[in-house]
């Protein structure tokens, strides 16, 4: 069974940093860990269903 509760709090810092990432003018920078966390995430499901 996946673990939601530590995607939710990688997903969450992810989502944090990222904003402090645009808020000091890095959009590239926020959108690409914004990214990163989105296929960790669903990585993190994935072997948790295998």
């Amino acid at each position: 069974m996946p673990d939601y509760e530590k995607m939710y709090h990688m997903l969450f810092n992810a989502i944090t940093d990222a904003l402090e990432e645009w808020k000091e003018k890095a959009p590239d920078a926020a959108a690409e860990r914004l990214r990163q966390a989105q296929c960790d995430a669903e990585e993190m499901y994935i072997q948790a269903e295998e």
